[in-house]
């Protein structure tokens, strides 16, 4: 596996049967991880309509895609994290399972490596249609855009793999 991508789901706290289809790990609003429906593996190329875990647009191919359950409701501009936002235990916790996944990997921790959604189109030059998780955090009102949010994700991977 090349990279590690992190998204939301967009939806409640506890992961549904479709969120299990596109993640490989779900981190649900009590800290809980949940296994998705696909193994790692099944993002190895060729992919398999239906067979992997499709997380990222033309960026599926050996991408770990893990998400923090929430965020339904939520808007960008003007910011409303919605009824379900990302708390700072359920972000620590991602960061956490990253760490453990680019630990087992052998993926080192950069920009194009270990990155949130909002970061593949201008990191990766891979085009997104509109994806903003994460670009910001409730618990962390000072960061805004995707690259003061996607260093501080890296930072805390960094920390949780010491």
């Amino acid at each position: 596996m090349k990279r590690i991508i992190a998204h939301w789901t967009a939806g409640g706290y506890v992961a549904s049967s479709l969120d299990k289809e596109h993640y490989h790990f779900l981190v649900e609003g009590d800290g809980t991880v949940v296994r998705g429906l696909h193994p790692i593996s099944a993002n190895i190329p060729p992919l398999r309509e239906g067979r992997y875990a499709a997380h990222t647009r033309s960026a599926n191919s050996y991408s770990i895609g893990v998400s923090a359950c929430g965020m339904a409701g939520a808007t960008e501009n003007p910011f409303n994290p919605g009824r379900y936002p990302i708390s700072e235990r359920q972000f620590g916790k991602l960061a956490e399972l990253i760490a453990t996944l680019a630990k087992r990997y052998g993926i080192p921790v950069t920009d194009k490596t270990i990155l949130t959604h909002a970061e593949v189109q201008p990191n990766l030059g891979i085009k997104q249609l509109g994806k903003w998780d994460y670009t910001r955090l409730v618990f962390k009102p000072e960061l805004k855009g995707y690259r003061e949010v996607g260093d501080y994700l890296r930072h805390l991977v960094k920390v949780a793999m010491r």
